[in-house]
């Protein structure tokens, strides 16, 4: 990743190479507000380990960590063997870390697409008869690439989403969809800064997310960094604030959309955006296309990560329900697209029917067919036209 940096102060996920070797940096999102601690992770079940445990969380941060780690097991791989690795042994291996990262958190769809992406450049430049050397290379840049090409998404959505913004709004957000969730200024918190920076005055309610609190510990966070004013409140206090006018507007990320625009975000959503509804309060979906999966009709064939029980009867370690009480956790849960008003993307606002629009805005960036260009200009570049996502769903 270039060192653009996010917000002020703020990095989530970054590379660093030195005579130790290379290693994935991040930002230990598990013990924010209270302490700020970066981690330097030198293998892949390390990069696994901090996705699944949530010291890196956010689909585009997720996919960028992922397509790092993917090139950190190369490298590791490449040190340790002293160079005596054949090609076939390294395909072997980068597939099977992408299997190891794919089953981290199976809701995230940028996830799947940066593996993918990443491993789409390992199987075209091994059949180029590319060096070893230049494989990882190769995988180094185009981790680099993902990287940057969030940071980007995240300012276009800013500047297209802040056009929704009026002087003086009072905005709603829930989990968190800022900086921390991406490689740049956020998704649903972007346009959010530039509408700040622009010298629109805007107070932001933020749910606090239950149960692992993104939104009291991270967004909160963010928004006090940048100096918006804010105020805290509880997921249950969203209808109560929405009744009594002001709120003017609800910005949320995503995990997932589905082709017809149905979202799958943090656990609670679905609930913010019912309430909209009946308040008549617009309600914004902020995503890069990365996140949009038209192989998904629907938000019904979205798989749901369920997580440990224990996050929802403990907070930080302290039990706050009766021992061997039984629990549901469900990450994430689905919002119809009936009840979404736009989705911003990078490419522009996406308005119903989503269908169409989504089509039309992830046509010319599903294809990464720069990846040729990266290979000997002698070698047979057939694969480089394969798709490195999923493709387009017919109906």
């Amino acid at each position: 990743m270039s060192d653009n940096k996010q917000t002020q102060g703020v990095r989530t996920v970054w590379w660093e190479e030195d005579a130790s070797g290379a290693a994935v940096c991040l930002l230990d999102q598990s013990l924010l507000p209270q302490q700020v601690v970066y981690l330097r992770l030198k293998h892949e079940q390390e990069v696994a380990d901090a996705i699944k445990s949530l010291k890196v969380r956010g689909a585009p941060a997720i996919g960028v960590t992922a397509a790092f780690g993917l090139a950190l097991s190369l490298c590791r791989l490449m040190r340790e063997k002293d160079g005596a690795l054949s090609l076939a042994t390294a395909q072997q291996h980068v597939h099977a870390v992408g299997a190891l990262l794919g089953q981290t958190r199976p809701t995230a769809v940028n996830l799947f697409w940066a593996i993918e992406r990443m491993l789409l450049c390992a199987d075209v430049a091994i059949e180029n008869h590319c060096s070893l050397q230049d494989l990882a290379q190769l995988l180094r840049a185009e981790a680099h690439s993902i990287a940057d090409e969030d940071f980007a998404a995240c300012m276009a959505m800013g500047v297209y989403g802040a056009e929704l913004i009026a002087d003086g709004d009072m905005l709603l957000t829930h989990c968190n969809a800022g900086a921390l969730a991406t490689a740049g200024w956020g998704t649903a918190l972007a346009p959010m800064y530039v509408a700040h920076k622009a010298g629109k005055h805007i107070h932001v309610f933020v749910d606090e997310t239950r149960p692992v609190f993104q939104g009291a510990r991270l967004t909160a966070w963010e928004l006090q960094q940048e100096g918006i004013p804010l105020t805290l409140i509880t997921d249950n206090m969203v209808g109560h604030f929405m009744q009594r006018g002001g709120i003017k507007a609800v910005f949320v990320g995503a995990d997932r959309v589905a082709a017809n625009g149905d979202v799958a975000n943090k656990i609670g959503t679905y609930g913010v955006a019912v309430l909209a509804h009946a308040h008549q309060i617009p309600f914004y979906v902020a995503a890069p296309t990365s996140t949009i999966d038209l192989n998904i009709p629907s938000g019904e064939h979205i798989p749901i990560e369920q997580r440990n029980p224990e996050e929802v009867t403990s907070v930080r370690g302290m039990m706050i329900a009766p021992v061997g009480v039984e629990a549901a956790n469900p990450a994430f849960d689905v919002t119809p697209h009936a009840y979404v008003t736009a989705i911003i993307t990078e490419r522009g606002i996406v308005r119903p029917p989503y269908r169409e629009g989504l089509r039309r805005v992830c046509l010319d960036v599903r294809n990464h067919s720069n990846l040729g260009s990266r290979l000997n200009s002698n070698g047979d570049r057939s694969s480089a036209n394969r798709r490195s996502t999923r493709e387009e769903s017919p109906g």
